[in-house]
C-alpha cells in the first residue's frame, strides 16, 4: 500500500485532536457554554479583591513589637534612690527570647540597709494573650489592689516574709499596656534590727520603679 504524504499523514493523526479542541471550545465558550461561565460583574470581582487583601483576625497589629532595654529604663536618680550604693547600671538577666522579654536587676547594702529591684519587660503576642497573662498573675497574688493611671490595668501587692527571724518586705507591681506586660519587684530588710522596711515605703518604690518603666515602654509603641 502507497503511503501517504507526510502532510496528508500528519493531518490525518491531528484530526481527532482538532475534533476534540472543537468540542471543548464549544462547551466552554461557545454557545454551548454554561451560564455560570459568564464573565462575573465588576463589583464581585471588586469584593473578592478587597477580601482577600484585608488582614485576617489572627493578624493583629500589635502595638509594641520588641521588649525595651530594662537596665536604661529608669532613671538613675530613681535608682539611687531605691536601692542607695547600687551600681546605676544594673545587671540584665539571661533571657530565652530577649525580643520578648528582658529583666533588669538591682541590689545593694547600705550600712546593714539591703534593698533589691527588679524590672521587666514582656511583650505578648496580643492583647488579648497580654490581658490573660495579667489576670493570671493577678490571681496568684492575694491582697494589693489597683494602681490608678498606670497603663491599661495594674495592680500592686506587698508581702511579709520571716526566715531565722529576718524580716523581708516585698512589693510587686504588674501594669499591662495594649499587648506587654511590665513587672516590678522591690524588697527590702535590715540585716541589723532584723525587721522590714513599712509597707508605705516598698509599695511607693514599687510603684515609682513601674510609672518609670511603663514611660520607657510607651516611647517603643509602634
Amino acid at each position: 500500500m502507497r503511503s501517504f504524504p507526510l502532510p496528508i499523514a500528519l493531518t490525518a493523526r491531528l484530526s481527532p485532536v482538532v475534533v476534540l479542541a472543537a468540542a471543548g471550545w464549544a462547551l466552554s465558550s461557545g454557545p454551548l457554554a454554561a451560564p455560570q461561565a459568564a464573565e462575573k460583574p465588576a463589583t464581585e470581582k471588586k469584593t473578592q479583591t478587597q477580601s482577600a487583601s484585608a488582614p485576617s483576625a489572627t493578624q493583629e497589629a500589635k502595638t509594641y513589637t520588641a521588649a525595651p532595654a530594662p537596665c536604661t529604663g529608669i532613671p538613675k536618680d530613681t535608682i539611687k534612690s531605691l536601692v542607695p550604693n547600687a551600681k546605676t547600671a544594673g545587671k540584665e538577666i539571661p533571657s530565652t527570647d530577649a525580643k520578648l522579654r528582658r529583666t533588669c536587676s538591682w541590689n545593694a547594702l547600705k550600712g546593714y540597709e539591703y534593698r533589691w529591684l527588679d524590672v521587666s519587660f514582656e511583650v505578648m503576642a496580643s492583647d488579648e494573650a497580654a490581658k490573660r497573662s495579667y489576670e493570671g498573675r493577678l490571681q496568684q497574688k492575694s491582697g494589693g489592689g489597683a494602681v490608678p493611671g498606670l497603663g491599661d490595668a495594674a495592680y500592686s501587692v506587698v508581702n511579709l516574709t520571716t526566715e531565722d527571724k529576718q524580716e523581708t518586705r516585698e512589693g510587686t507591681v504588674v501594669a499591662r499596656a495594649a499587648n506587654a506586660l511590665v513587672i516590678v519587684t522591690y524588697n527590702g530588710s535590715d540585716f541589723e534590727s532584723k525587721k522590714a522596711p513599712g509597707s508605705d515605703e516598698i509599695n511607693k518604690g514599687a510603684i515609682k520603679a513601674a510609672k518609670a518603666a511603663m514611660a520607657t515602654l510607651e516611647k517603643t509603641r509602634d
